[in-house]
């Protein structure tokens, strides 16, 4: 008798989009994090924005030691550059580093897709990408660049978020923070991603299959692409290996 494959459980987007909803009942430590992560990703803090340990304090009403930890832990995502006696610096960020920063995220991606092919991809799960490969190619239609950008971020999430490993949906989210800014700086120069609902499709099929190669393939090919025009965009915005322009 043949057994049935294993159906990957549903774990929480890998990709959140910055937000501060639901930090009001968390400790001072993870309200001061979030809020400065969502000023950083958001632009409210700016690249290059200089400030003392005191003056963060005082911007989020809370005591010195939670906005220490926050910025420790900022520091390790490289969002922050830390200077005693200077205070913390917003990282302004070079071509190389999102190079760099898009070379880690792919591959991790990539890995995600692998698995989540190899675990089983159940009717639920399949109907859910399905449905978001429609929206997107009807906000394609419509032109509309800004929300298909957004449903993106959502279809990549939710087919990471299948893949069952929480160290590997962790990595992606730092480096996804890492990538946000530059990803938000090209929305409105991106072409029409008629080529990406494609790709889309491909690798739903792959997955819906059962085929950890042909995802992985399908995957692969588009991250190259995509990281590639994501670079190619840039490229005027952003100097090559000095501070961002």
């Amino acid at each position: 008798m043949s057994s049935k494959p294993k159906v990957a459980p549903f774990v929480r987007p890998a990709r959140p989009r910055p937000s501060l909803a639901g930090i009001a009942g968390l400790p001072a430590r993870d309200r001061a994090y979030h809020d400065l992560r969502y000023r950083i990703l958001t632009g409210r803090l700016a690249p290059g924005t200089t400030l003392l340990e005191t003056e963060l304090a005082a911007l989020l009403s809370l005591s010195r030691t939670p906005v220490r930890e926050a910025t420790i832990r900022l520091a390790e995502e490289g969002l922050i550059d830390i200077r005693p006696r200077h205070g913390v610096t917003v990282r302004s960020l070079t071509l190389n580093d999102v190079r760099d920063i898009l070379d880690v995220l792919s591959a991790l991606e990539i890995r995600a897709v692998e698995l989540v092919a190899k675990r089983g991809l159940g009717p639920e799960e399949h109907g859910r990408l399905l449905h978001m490969l429609d929206r997107m190619e009807r906000l394609t239609e419509a032109g509309d660049i800004a929300q298909w950008s957004d449903m993106d971020d959502d279809f990549h999430s939710a087919v990471a978020g299948m893949c069952g490993n929480g160290r590997l949906l962790s990595a992606l989210d730092e480096y996804w923070g890492q990538q946000y800014r530059p990803r938000t700086m090209i929305v409105p120069l991106r072409p029409k991603p008629t080529l990406s609902n494609i790709e889309h499709r491909g690798i739903v099929e792959a997955l819906a299959a059962g085929d950890p190669e042909a995802a992985r393939l399908a995957q692969q090919r588009h991250r190259a692409r995509a990281d590639q025009q994501q670079l190619d965009l840039l490229r005027d915005r952003l100097a090559d290996g000095a501070e961002g322009a």
